[in-house]
């Protein structure tokens, strides 16, 4: 079955879901962005002051509330806190990556 041979009616009301998925989705990714720029400026303020890259009791506390959110929204604890690893090791990355170029050239 495709979606040709779906009644007119959920045809249209799937298309309006699936608007709305694509706008959650664009969201998602600005907010990515927005959290990324910031993550950046505390990579340059960690290289700077010759902080390490990561900060296991921080990514401790935030996973506890990030669970914690998760539940209270009705969404899987596990799976917010699979999301924030991958995204606390993409930031960790970052932040070693600045903390190298910082090391090989101080004056940027």
């Amino acid at each position: 079955m495709t979606t040709r041979d779906i009644d007119e009616s959920v045809n249209a009301e799937l298309n309006r879901l699936r608007e709305s998925i694509d706008n959650i989705d664009a969201a998602v990714v600005h907010m990515l962005a927005e959290r990324f720029k910031c993550t950046q400026q505390v990579g340059h303020l960690k290289a700077a002051h010759h902080l390490p890259p990561a900060d296991p009791a921080r990514e401790s506390r935030q996973i506890t509330r990030l669970r914690q959110l998760a539940e209270s929204a009705h969404l899987d604890p596990a799976f917010a806190e699979k999301l924030l690893n991958f995204i606390v090791a993409e930031v960790i990355r970052h932040h070693e990556r600045i903390a190298e170029e910082s090391a090989t050239n101080p004056q940027a």
